[in-house]
Order: C-alpha cells, then structure tokens, then sequence
C-alpha cells in the first residue's frame, strides 16, 4: 500500500474544509505555561470581581437574572 506524505493529506483535509465553506483562521492567546500565567489570572479575577462589587447595576441585573433560571438543573 503506497503511504501519502502527511503533507499531502494535510492539504487534502485543508482542502475538503474549503470545499465545506469553511476557511483556516490564526489567533494568538496567552501561554499558559509561563510561569506567571497563573498569578496574572488571579490577578486579573481580582479587578474584575472588584468592578462587580462596585457596580450596583450590574449587581441588580444579575440578581434578575438568577430569578430567571426557573427549571434549570446544575
């Protein structure tokens, strides 16, 4: 049995998602593995939590939304 280069069947596949209206998007995110990546997400929850408590509406719009869950099961 002749075996494909992984090349070869990489642009198939590529090629078939094309074919299938779809197209290859790039994007770059954080690096999870730095050592500081941890620290920074603390960080970051922080101020975010932070803002929350300071904002009373945000406060109230998420207390309506809680009381519209009726049925819902964690």
């Amino acid at each position: 049995m002749a075996r494909i280069h992984v090349n070869e069947r990489v642009q198939k596949h590529r090629d078939a998602l094309r074919e299938a209206g779809l197209r290859p998007v790039q994007i770059w995110v954080p690096d999870t593995r730095l050592p500081n990546f941890a620290a920074e997400c603390v960080r970051q929850s922080r101020l975010v939590a932070q803002a929350d408590l300071a904002d009373a509406d945000m406060m109230c719009f998420m207390d309506e939304a809680l009381e519209d869950v009726d049925g819902w099961t964690a």
